[in-house]
């Protein structure tokens, strides 16, 4: 009797996810094993990241448990260190307990990306990452942290520092973090801190190139940097951190310094380093060399797609598709299928897909859209947004609970709580538990006599 075949599947993110999902639905049981590594038990659907870190949508939702969902696939926490194709090998070290290897007969490698950082005096020390729930949820609360810090003393310098909010990066992702964040604290301040202003806040938005949102139209990026200079947000275009003192103080290309506590860094993504292990082509960007179809370039059992896979655009030739969720879902889709054709002994077919446009919101029922051609801005492009990414993050039950998050915040006041516990939940107990030694006066020896 022939062995059943092992599809080894790496990265629980949307790739992985969607293709794992798609075969399980369409195997029959016992046809193949499916083994997804990824070293966090959930996907995470990261265009609602900046609606989490606002207190629109609960942190719990914007994430996809892979075990509840994947329940006939075989799920390892941990992450795979190194792949030798040729062997069929990977290697993989749980969340504890000794490495091991796992053999397998087909690779999916959809390991995504990692941010893309440079050199930078202080970046490292001092700047945070926009990518995971857990950046999300410290952003909020540091955000709201640092309103209360602000309204709590009278120092002039302390609370220019913490009402200092700088972002480098322009795409989407650091658009709209920069954005929602700023929505969300200019309500707080207007309702909850009587001894603050929205005009004592600063926004800094610090972008390398001539633009922001290279995705849209120029027309539709200007007008997106107007808006949110209307707002009152400083957007810097054609200019570079420099780097970041131990005192939080940020220091730009064009000569400005300002004492900033918040960093955040959104600027691009780089393939998983994880590839540099593994034995599998890859082009000059780090990514990995795909056919159309996409199986890796001379290997007709591997498969890649997503962030960190050189897929050829076939609508565009000599270009290759962008890194953004709506490729990655799509692709996932047809990598599933074609894995499907030639376990049946057919031909994979090669993924063709006509860029449908971008959406982005800018806060509460503020946004910017360009779908097909056609240019939203303002309530139309919010709600396009919200409605586009509903339909698409997995599962109907996060559907739902997102669905809810937004009525429930339609009806009620916005939620704005720092809960500044999670950053050191210990901390107290630590305190409470370690002896402290009495001062000298107040020892028995010291009363006696």
């Amino acid at each position: 009797m022939q062995q059943r075949p092992v599809i080894l599947i790496v990265g629980g993110g949307y790739v992985g996810l969607y293709t794992a999902l798609r075969l399980q639905k369409k195997l029959s049981r016992g046809q193949a094993e499916i083994v997804v590594v990824d070293p966090q038990p959930h996907m995470t659907y990261q265009p609602f990241l900046p609606e989490a870190a606002a207190g629109s949508v609960e942190p719990r939702h914007v994430v996809v448990p892979l075990r509840p969902v994947l329940r006939h696939c075989r799920v390892i926490t941990g992450a795979v260190t190194a792949v030798r194709h040729a062997e069929r090998r990977a290697f993989i070290a749980p969340i504890e307990g000794k490495p091991f290897q796992i053999s397998y007969d087909i690779l999916v490698m959809a390991a995504g990306s990692v941010a893309r950082t440079l050199p930078i005096p202080g970046l490292a020390e001092h700047g945070i990452g926009f990518k995971t729930v857990g950046e999300a949820i410290y952003l909020r609360n540091h955000v709201l942290g640092r309103l209360d810090a602000a309204s709590s003393t009278d120092d002039p310098a302390v609370r220019r520092r913490a009402l200092t909010f700088t972002f480098v990066g322009g795409g989407y992702a650091g658009v709209e973090a920069f954005a929602e964040l700023e929505d969300m604290a200019h309500y707080a301040v207007e309702h909850y801190y009587p001894r603050l202003s929205p005009t004592d806040m600063r926004w800094v938005l610090v972008e390398a190139t001539g633009r922001i949102l290279p995705e849209v139209d120029l027309d539709m990026a200007a007008w997106t940097v107007r808006q949110l200079i209307e707002r009152g947000m400083d957007v810097r275009l054609n200019t570079r951190l420099e780097s970041v003192s131990d005192l939080g103080m940020v220091r730009l290309s064009d000569g400005e310094e300002f004492p900033s506590d918040t960093l955040v860094w959104t600027a691009g993504t780089k393939p998983n380093p994880l590839l540099q292990q593994t034995d599998l082509p890859v082009d000059e960007r780090g990514r990995v060399l795909c056919e159309p179809t996409l199986q890796v370039q001379g290997l007709p059992d591997a498969w890649s797609a997503g962030d960190l896979a050189a897929v050829p655009d076939v609508t565009k030739p000599g270009a290759t598709t962008a890194p953004n969720a709506q490729h990655a879902v799509r692709q996932a889709r047809r990598l599933a299928d074609n894995i499907l054709l030639t376990l049946r002994g057919e031909q994979p077919v090669p993924y063709r897909h006509e860029y449908a446009g971008s959406v982005a919101s800018l806060g509460l029922h503020k946004g910017v859209a360009q779908v097909y051609g056609v240019k939203l801005k303002g309530w139309p492009a919010w709600f396009m947004h919200r409605t586009y990414h509903v339909s698409r993050v997995p599962t109907f039950n996060r559907k739902a609970r997102v669905i809810a998050d937004w009525t429930m915040a339609s009806v009620f006041r916005r939620e704005v709580i720092a809960l500044g516990q999670l950053q050191d939940p210990r901390r107290e107990f630590v305190a409470a538990a370690t002896p402290r030694q009495l001062p000298p006066q107040a020892t028995p020896d010291s009363r006696a006599g």
